[in-house]
């Protein structure tokens, strides 16, 4: 049970970021790397990652967790570290020169879910095969959930 309730958690978070988008536009959305150009010319996360994207996340997985019986903390820590793993993730496609919002499977999802769930399953009893399995999980509702939400025209790109 509790695989499954990190697990929600790790969707809730990297949900609110893309629900803030849908909902607020452009409005608030400051690029955590604040327009930061690397040397190699390319931003350090890019505009798709934002600070109303960060706030967003804890602010949506702190009641997740409270409703799934878990601590708010919980809820913190596993919004931050997908964040985190999401930022990560953009850093890595911006050095490899993949364009903002271009696919790049595995590299788009694991980070933001293997993090969290490393981070805080083993404190919840999960073994590291439950984790990497979360995560795979993790690869495959998001690939299904991205198509699904482009034929509803709420995303640019089916992946």
């Amino acid at each position: 049970m509790i695989a499954w309730q990190l697990l929600a958690l790790v969707i809730v978070a990297n949900g609110a970021a893309l629900a803030g988008r849908l909902l607020c536009r452009h409005h608030g959305a400051w690029p955590l790397d604040f327009g930061l150009t690397l040397p190699d010319g390319q931003r350090l996360f890019g505009d798709h990652k934002t600070i109303r994207g960060v706030l967003l996340a804890v602010a949506c997985t702190i009641p997740a967790a409270k409703l799934l019986g878990l601590s708010a903390a919980t809820g913190i820590i596993m919004a931050l570290a997908a964040m985190v793993g999401d930022a990560v993730a953009s850093f890595i496609k911006r050095r490899l020169a993949i364009a903002p919002g271009g696919m790049a499977i595995g590299l788009d999802q694991l980070p933001e879910s293997l993090l969290p769930l490393a981070i805080v399953g083993p404190t919840h009893g999960l073994s590291w095969l439950a984790i990497f399995g979360l995560g795979a999980a993790f690869v495959v509702f998001e690939l299904v959930a991205s198509r699904l939400l482009y034929r509803l025209h709420l995303r640019n790109h089916p992946y």
